[in-house]
């Protein structure tokens, strides 16, 4: 009996296990991001955990603004929050690159709104 000699290596396997290992690690990727809108927070030398319940209000690059993860005008933002308690913490978040503008009008209309307890998000 003659034994047959491999002159070259079947690498389709490999490959195909590589690419099943692919997939598991994009999907698995999706789902580490850490929260829902991309901002490029400012840093900040010192802070503390802010408490777990708290109403978020975002600023994008772009100016847009966002109340819990929801798009909202300027208006539409005034009316929510005629309705929340001004005993509430806010968290402000906005992205570095953002016009100045548009926090400085956010921030206004909080004041004026009554809200004492406003928290600015910032990296470390």
């Amino acid at each position: 009996m003659k034994i047959k000699r491999f002159d070259q290596i079947n690498v389709i396997p490999f490959i195909d296990i590589m690419l099943v290992l692919l997939v598991i690690v994009l999907t698995t990727a999706s789902f580490i991001a850490k929260g829902i809108i991309p901002l490029d927070l400012p840093k900040a030398g010192s802070g503390q955990e802010l408490p777990v319940k708290r109403i978020e209000i975002s600023i994008d690059r772009e100016g847009k603004l966002f109340l819990g993860g929801e798009r909202v005008g300027l208006e539409e933002l005034r009316q929510k929050l005629a309705s929340i308690s001004l005993k509430s913490t806010i968290l402000l978040r906005t992205d570095k690159n953002s016009r100045f503008q548009s926090f400085i009008t956010v921030l206004d209309l909080l004041k004026s709104r009554g809200f004492e307890k406003i928290d600015l998000e910032t990296e470390r």
